[in-house]
């Protein structure tokens, strides 16, 4: 963790990979394998040449140009007022470890300059409200006291520092004890990451920041160093290792997450979003149990319900139409009984309920996260984070600046590149725009179209599976032997096919995305990350649904009739809903896609994908030929363990896989109202699965304040909006409870739903069945002279045949009057709950101006006590014969009483003159 003196700490590290011109180079003895670069010190330099050295072929010349580029990098850093440390190049080829070391004078700078704020001397105490909310606090808390991971309060509940912006000028206002912990790790890396940021090279085209020498392969790393080892043994205690015992292991399930501590090790943005997972998986409790209470709704009603048991009574005897052309059969429908019963366990009255609450849900568990990230905002301080002051700290894409490089090459040759080159500093400090929209149209129309291919590609693989399943149902329907169990053979074979196929477009959608946003040359990696987002959101989520949203509400909408079918191919009908409706096989589609995706995504490429990346990764090392290190017997320093860990390339995937969750979570809820109980078992594993990610295996990610989610938390809110009008069409087409509500009020004789699968059937003469396709070699017990099928349709004998009757009018305009009621009802309630729960809380509000009062206070209080401070040596120098300087003093004291707020210390400080 430190440099080689064991004084100075490390704070960064950057890692290359050498090669010398030379294949037989000396090597240096362990003894003179140090080189300390730093300020106002010399080490063992390497010499720059030598009886091995040997003409410069192409990759020679490469490196040589790296190597000088490296040398510039460095000592600019230098010049910053970093301290450097690495190994001499002792052998052939090998990596190198540069150690970068943050000094008091460039941290206090660099703090004032990003507005770091740091606690100051004064401390005071949060109030918890009334007598009520401070007893039900310590309730509370004692209950939850088995749940709270042991680790050091660092937000401590009820008090709180003062925190100000740091300034060299007010030093006395900071609690400084010791220079060399007044800043934790995070925040010193953080300081010189932004160092590394905007130190320019000139040898590299003038290249701005460390993201783009990494990009130009001139270092292969830039990283902070984790504190010590997670796992090491014995009883001392870092950070790091805290934060594997109380949250990164899976036997600490239960326990709630140490946020402080998260923030304080990874950064404010890391913390956040392990917040807001918190918060909504906690959030997962209250649905799962009331989607656990409609399931068993619906299994204590099954034996009540009239329409399945009048289904399966075979006294009932209807007579089904064929399912298929010519090989099918006529078919009774007391077959499909447990399809039926199946059904109602989630198409009942109690999912229109579910469905509602999920709406609401949705708008709560957003209200609270706004409030949450208020309140952290205030523990954390970042109420104070600007936008200019966010944008300040964003520096152009490597990417960007080659684009604008190649741009002015074209406009006005190599003046203007010269140009460039002296001014880059202004130039990138500007924040308007280089490129124009002409620059830009390429790209953009680049990304309309690959978008617009994806998506047709997604609908086609979708068409591609429907036709599987028309010709699998017709080719089993052949075989006596298979015939009675086609329906279940082609939906749990073909929902399979499309989880498999969703698994493998994820992957592929989430590169065609990236590659796609690198086509339009964002200009900062906040506008770039956005734009990724939104892309990779798109594809996935079209990736997803799209077999779901077919099934709820495009399949069996447009199969015809008996006599008048629709074919797809020759003699292949589209294919129609099970006789309980579309709902149970819409059931089934969403739970396997969920569960699968959950648990391949999981288990195979959260878990497995690392591991084999890290054996990867060491078996090429071990493999590498080189000479042997004289210490490498020795323990491996910190910088090489990080080194052999994997890089952190953001938070896109995690918050993406939730943000997926979250809509099969809300948006077909009404059709499987387990998928909350699901989601939340998911999620428990899924904490600790990106915890121990985190701490275990990815290098330690620069630390970013944020004081939001950010783009993520408007797709949660579009998806919880969506999820209304999706919900009330899934209950008011996909399933039958509107159709039993018409039946019951407007056709029943007894007010039941006695007579509803009579009355859902309509007639056929089947006479009328084309030539070609009446069932050939019919093994059906009786003469069939009408067949049934399920439509609303008027019978043979009406003067319009087949024609669409009454009721079917009737049903549709109370389907479209539902759809018109359920969403403005739910929308009406969710802008009630909005407007009920402030987003800001009252106490965090309150504290938010005490703090902003006791600062003004604290800092007058300090400004005078300097100015006492300053005044004592003048005074005892003087002595005290000077009776006109204590006249003067005295005659002033009015005046220091005048001033609000600084009464007692201007009295006090003339007291004593």
């Amino acid at each position: 963790m430190h440099f080689h003196d064991n004084q100075r700490k490390v704070d960064y590290v950057l890692a290359y990979h050498y090669r010398k011109r030379g294949a037989h180079l000396g090597q240096g003895s362990p003894g003179h394998s140090l080189a300390v670069v730093s300020n106002g010190e010399t080490g063992k330099e390497r010499r720059a040449g030598g009886p091995g050295d040997i003409e410069l072929g192409p990759l020679d010349a490469l490196e040589e140009e790296r190597r000088e580029q490296r040398d510039e990098f460095e000592h600019n850093l230098m010049a910053a007022g970093l301290e450097l440390e690495k190994d001499l190049e002792s052998k052939s080829q090998g990596s190198v470890f540069v150690r970068i070391h943050a000094p008091w004078q460039v941290l206090a700078r660099e703090a004032e300059f990003l507005k770091i704020k740091v606690p100051t001397k004064k401390m005071y105490e949060i109030k918890a409200g009334g007598s009520i909310a401070k007893t039900f606090n310590a309730i509370l808390q004692k209950l939850s006291s088995p749940l709270q991971p042991r680790v050091p309060e660092h937000n401590n509940n009820r008090m709180k520092n003062l925190s100000y912006p740091f300034s060299r000028e007010k030093m006395y206002l900071y609690n400084i004890q010791e220079k060399d912990t007044f800043f934790d790790n995070a925040t010193r890396s953080r300081i010189v990451h932004e160092i590394l940021k905007r130190t320019a090279c000139s040898r590299a085209n003038n290249t701005m920041g460390i993201n783009s020498l990494i990009a130009n392969n001139i270092y292969e790393a830039a990283y902070p160093l984790h504190d010590g080892e997670y796992d090491s043994p014995g009883d001392d205690m870092n950070d790091r290792k805290l934060l594997y015992q109380e949250w990164a292991r899976y036997g600490v399930f239960y326990k709630f997450q140490p946020i402080d501590l998260i923030r304080k090790y990874f950064g404010e943005k890391i913390g956040l979003y392990f917040a807001w997972l918190g918060l909504y998986t906690s959030f997962l409790i209250p649905s799962s149990v009331t989607g656990v209470i409609v399931f068993l709704y619906g299994c204590a009603t099954i034996e009540e319900d009239i329409p399945s048991k009048e289904m399966c009574d075979q006294h009932n005897a209807f007579t089904m139409c064929p399912l298929c052309d010519k090989s099918c059969d006529y078919w009774n429908l007391s077959s499909a009984c447990g399809t039926a019963r199946a059904s109602h366990l989630f198409d009942n009255p109690a999912t229109v309920f579910f469905s509602i609450f999920m709406a609401l849900w949705a708008t709560m568990f957003l209200e609270n996260w706004k409030r949450l990230q208020m309140r952290l905002g205030y523990f954390w301080d970042l109420t104070g984070i600007e936008e200019e002051e966010e944008r300040s700290q964003e520096h152009s894409r490597p990417e960007y600046e080659t684009k604008v490089r190649e741009k002015m090459l074209k406009e006005s040759g190599k003046l203007v590149v010269q140009k460039l080159d002296a001014n880059s500093a202004e130039d990138d400090e500007d924040d308007e725009d280089k490129l124009s929209w002409r620059d830009r149209f390429p790209g953009y129309l680049m990304n309309f179209a690959s978008i617009l291919f994806m998506i047709a590609l997604t609908f086609s693989i979708v068409f591609g599976v429907i036709v599987y399943r028309i010709t699998t149902a017709a080719a089993l329907s052949l075989n006596k032997a298979t015939r009675s169990n086609v329906r279940v053979t082609v939906t749990a074979t073909a929902v399979i096919i499309n989880l498999v196929v969703i698994l493998i477009l994820d992957e592929i959608y989430g590169a065609v995305a990236k590659w796609l946003t690198k086509i339009e040359v964002p200009k900062t990696e906040q506008t770039f990350e956005e734009r990724l987002i939104l892309k990779a959101f798109l594809l996935k989520f079209v990736n997803a649904y799209s077999p779901i949203f077919y099934v709820a509400f495009f399949k069996g909408r447009f199969v015809g009739r008996p006599g008048s079918y629709v074919y797809v191919f020759d003699g292949y009908r589209m294919e129609e809903c099970a006789p309980g409706g579309c709902l149970m096989e819409l059931c089934i589609q969403l739970s396997i896609i969920m569960l699968g995706k959950q648990l391949i995504q999981n288990n195979i490429f959260e878990i497995g994908v690392p591991k084999l990346k890290k054996l990867f990764r060491k078996l090429k090392d071990e493999t590498e030929p080189g000479e042997s290190d004289p210490d490498h017997s020795k323990r491996p320093e910190q910088w090489d363990l990080d080194y052999s860990l994997e890089p952190y390339t953001g938070l896109t995937p995690e918050y993406m896989e939730m943000i997926i969750q979250f809509g099969f979570v809300t948006l077909f809820v009404a059709s499987f109202p387990l998928a909350p109980v699901f989601a939340l078992l998911n999620n428990v594993i899924e904490v600790r699965l990106d915890a121990k990610k985190f701490v275990t295996e990815l290098r330690r990610p620069d630390a970013v304040r944020t004081k939001d989610i950010g783009i993520w938390f408007d797709i949660l809110s579009g998806i919880g909006k969506f999820s209304v009008i999706i919900n009330a069409f899934v209950i008011a087409v996909t399933s039958d409870f509107i159709p039993r509500l018409v039946y019951q009020y407007s056709y029943s004789h007894n007010g039941t739903l006695h007579g509803f699968v009579n009355h859902t059937l309509s007639f056929f003469n089947v006479s009328q069945l084309k030539e070609g396709t009446q069932p050939e070699n019919s093994h059906f017990d009786q003469e069939v002279q009408f067949c049934r099928f399920k439509d609303y349709r008027e019978p043979p004998w009406a003067p319009n045949p087949y024609e669409f009757s009454k009721q079917y009018w009737s049903v549709l305009s109370a389907r479209l009057a539902f759809v018109i009621i359920f969403q403005n009802l739910v929308m009406f309630l969710s802008v009630l709950v909005d407007w009920m729960i402030p987003d800001i809380p009252t106490d965090i509000s309150d504290q938010i101006k005490k703090e902003k009062s006791l600062l003004v206070d604290f800092f007058l209080k300090e400004e005078h006590e300097k100015v006492k401070l300053a005044d004592e040596p003048t005074q005892r120098s003087q002595g005290g014969g000077d009776r006109s300087r204590r006249s003067r003093a005295a005659s002033s004291a009015p005046s220091g009483r005048s001033q609000p707020g600084s009464i007692a210390s201007s009295g006090s400080q003339h007291t004593n003159v």
